[in-house]
């Protein structure tokens, strides 16, 4: 197996990665989003073991980016924040997962 490639420039299939999923907590975000219609913060912040702070402060960048939005609601007055991946987010998670698949040799 030869190293040359490695060397010779960009590895081909690194302009699909978007750097915006280069986070853990931000790629999971929208893995488990693209899973399910919408996931309540507290739910997210269960399945990613993330704390509040981090998990907040991962949300609204991704919001920003226009990778999900956030729906409030009260429920027995209590405040909840439920997200959902964006189809701009599904479109740019799949082609940044296309992207890691064609790196590794996997995109068959």
């Amino acid at each position: 197996m030869s190293h040359e490639s490695a060397d010779t420039g960009p590895l081909p299939g690194l302009e699909g990665f978007q750097k915006m999923l280069g986070h853990r907590s931000r790629l999971g975000i929208c893995a488990l989003l693209a899973r399910n219609d919408e996931l309540s913060f507290s739910r997210l912040k269960e399945l990613l073991s993330e704390k509040d702070g981090s998990l907040g402060a991962q949300l609204r960048k991704l919001e920003d980016e226009g990778f999900v939005t956030v729906r409030k609601e009260f429920q027995d007055r209590k405040p909840i924040s439920w997200y959902q991946l964006t189809t701009t987010g599904r479109q740019r998670l799949e082609v940044h997962l296309a992207a890691l698949s064609g790196l590794l040799g996997t995109d068959e």
